[in-house]
This record gives C-alpha cells, sequence and structure tokens, in this order.
C-alpha cells in the first residue's frame, strides 16, 4: 500500500492526525494554485478552506482510479472555476463598483521590487487571458504536470491542452516583451 492509500485509509478509519497530515501535505498547493487562478489573497484563502472542506467530506468516493494529487488538483481547479463564474455575475450584477482590495502577502516570497512587479504584471496578464488558457498555463508551468495529468485533472484531451499552453504563453510572452 502506498502512502496516499495508506493516508486515506486512516483517514477513513477515524484518524484525525492523518487528515491532518493530508492538509499539510497539500495545503500549500492549493491554496497557490488558487492564487494563481483567482488573482489574490483573500479568494484565493476562501477556495482553498472550501477545497479542504470538500476533500474532507468527499473523501470516501474517492476510489484511486487517479492519484490522490490528480483528484485534489481536480477538486481545486472545479473549485476555482465555479468561484470566478460567481464572481463573475456578481460583478456584472452588482450596482457599486467596488472592487475588493487586493492583498500583497508579507508571506510572498518575492525579495526585491523588480522581481515582484514582473509577478504583479504576470497575474494581471493571466487575469486577462481565456480561462481554459490560463488554467492550462498555470497547471503545467507553476505546478509542473504533465500534459496526461492536466488531461486527467480538466477531462479535456491532451491536442487542445497544447494548444492552450501555447496560445497563453505566446500571449504572456508578448504582454511582458511589450510592457518592458
Amino acid at each position: 500500500m502506498d502512502h496516499d492509500q495508506e493516508l486515506v485509509q486512516n483517514i477513513l478509519n477515524g484518524d484525525e492526525k492523518a487528515f491532518n497530515d493530508l492538509v499539510r501535505q497539500y495545503q500549500k498547493n492549493i491554496y497557490w494554485q488558487c492564487r494563481r487562478m483567482l488573482g489574490n489573497h483573500l479568494d484565493a484563502d476562501e477556495v482553498t478552506q472550501q477545497v479542504i472542506i470538500v476533500i474532507y467530506n468527499k473523501l470516501s468516493t474517492f476510489k484511486f482510479n487517479s492519484s490522490l494529487k490528480t483528484w485534489i488538483y481536480r477538486i481545486t481547479q472545479t473549485r476555482c472555476l465555479n468561484f470566478l463564474k460567481k464572481r463573475n455575475l456578481r460583478h456584472f450584477f452588482s450596482i457599486s463598483d467596488n472592487e475588493a482590495i487586493n492583498l500583497n502577502s508579507s508571506d510572498d516570497i518575492i525579495s526585491n521590487l523588480e522581481d515582484k512587479e514582473k509577478v504583479d504584471k504576470l497575474n494581471e496578464i493571466l487575469d486577462e487571458i481565456p480561462i481554459k488558457q490560463r488554467q492550462v498555463f498555470i497547471l503545467r508551468h507553476f505546478d509542473e504536470l504533465s500534459y496526461e495529468e492536466i488531461s486527467e485533472v480538466t477531462g479535456k484531451s491532451i491536442g487542445g491542452l497544447k494548444a492552450n499552453y501555447y496560445h497563453a504563453s505566446k500571449k504572456i510572452i508578448e504582454r511582458m516583451n511589450y510592457e518592458e
């Protein structure tokens, strides 16, 4: 039995420490996946908590047809996409134009202003490209998933994923070079 199977079995047997271990193992990856998809700390933190709750509630349905990591990424992607749809609807129907404050976490690893500006610019560009391209770019570039793993997470064909990644990369490079 591999580590993930043992961890899941222990959780299903009521071992709370095992669930805490699972959260510690995946929470950072979940948060950063959310942060890149949603663009800010508050939304990413909220969706991260939702993902952890879904994992807790749905773990008994996990059948190891894919890796635990892929299953968690799929949940995270679904929650992020749902959150973006709700946010877009709220924005569309909102009366006032008050935007949520985009907080810069002091926990960010970015050490100097130039790097921070590049990261901010990348996040701005990611917010502007189509969601399918953004999703593939984040999973491939930041999370370093293979196209096969991304296909498992998204349910999309590898050819389509490669095309989305290519177009996202091209747009990002063009915009980053244009801005410099």
